[in-house]
């Protein structure tokens, strides 16, 4: 197995592009959350940033967003470009976002995996995660979004 060599350090504005070219490839997006915006907000907030993890050559190719809302600090788009997984940048990059959550003044880390992604359980498990036996609830206020939802529920649903 290869290591992960390079560094981890916050995204810069003009590599939003890649950013969310990898989080495609990684399945994380969905249409109706636009995630050039996401990254926008993230790296705009004072609360919040998304952490790169860059090869030796610069190109982004892990990243994980990271925020605190007050109470807890959450953990989105984890992603590793598909040519480098299992070679330590997963760990590398929860390590990052749980020591910037920690000196954000967070005492406890959260994230949500998305139900037709359990495969990732196990890698989190081995990071000390567990399940906290809580269902998350969301409601879209733009209805324009939730239009969008309901139509990619539908269109899984019927297989089309």
């Amino acid at each position: 197995m290869t290591t992960a060599a390079g560094q981890i350090s916050p995204l810069r504005s003009s590599e939003i592009p890649a950013a969310t070219a990898l989080w495609d490839a990684c399945g994380l997006t969905r249409p109706w959350n636009d995630p050039i915006s996401d990254a926008e907000r993230a790296l705009g907030g004072a609360t919040s940033t998304v952490l790169a993890g860059r090869s030796d050559s610069g190109e982004v190719v892990a990243t994980v967003m990271v925020g605190v809302d007050g109470h807890r600090g959450w953990v989105y788009y984890l992603a590793v470009s598909p040519a480098r997984q299992r070679q330590g940048w997963g760990r590398r990059l929860m390590a990052a976002a749980e020591a910037w959550l920690q000196e954000h003044g967070a005492p406890k880390v959260q994230l949500m995996v998305r139900s037709g992604n359990a495969a990732i359980l196990g890698f989190y498990d081995a990071l000390g995660y567990s399940d906290q036996q809580t269902v998350v609830l969301g409601k879209f206020l733009d209805p324009q979004l939730e239009r969008m939802k309901r139509l990619e529920e539908q269109r899984s649903a019927t297989g089309r």
